[in-house]
């Protein structure tokens, strides 16, 4: 298949964090044709606009139960706060924008968007942290209306275009979050 704009690509990792998130949640070691299945029905409902993303209100509530860590290496000590999509990137300045990061994590990242700098860590980011990732970036393309932007033309959004994965690791090879959750 090939993506050819700015919103094929972010709807394409969506449907992709959808299909790992099933198949996590379902204990099952690969992929199997009903976690295809749910990545084919909503990368198609997300591209006609019949589906949305979730809203990001209901990551807010999350990020209330979720273990007070560092939303990158799981560490509870010197905590702050970071820019997922970096303000200096043009990132909100919101508390949709903002995790928690521990004081090392945070002087690493910098200002560096938060998968590109996971990705020089060869790390693949929790799926709660890309969800939310992806959703603010969908939602920022929506708003500056650079959805149907070429990728070839290389648009100026505030993220990495380079850093969204199209292809995710096996199921076992991933976490929800960087902390064990609680049954």
């Amino acid at each position: 298949m090939e993506i050819t704009t700015v919103g094929e690509l972010l709807h394409w990792s969506y449907a992709n964090l959808a299909m790992a998130h099933a198949a996590i949640t379902s204990k099952a070691d690969k992929y199997g044709p009903r976690h295809y299945m749910v990545r084919s029905k909503l990368y198609k409902g997300l591209n006609n606009q019949t589906m949305n993303v979730g809203p990001l209100a209901d990551d807010e509530r999350l990020k209330m139960i979720l273990p007070q860590a560092c939303c990158y290496c799981g560490s509870g000590e010197h905590l702050s706060v970071d820019h997922l999509i970096p303000t200096k990137r043009g990132g909100a300045n919101t508390g949709d924008n903002l995790v928690w990061a521990c004081r090392t994590c945070n002087s690493s990242k910098c200002a560096h968007d938060a998968l590109e700098w996971l990705a020089a860590r060869n790390q693949f980011p929790p799926l709660l942290l890309l969800r939310r990732y992806l959703k603010l970036a969908i939602e920022l393309s929506r708003e500056r209306e650079m959805l149907p932007a070429k990728l070839a033309g290389e648009p100026h959004v505030p993220f990495s275009l380079t850093a969204i994965p199209r292809h995710y690791p096996l199921p076992a090879q991933l976490k929800l979050w960087v902390t064990p959750l609680n049954p």
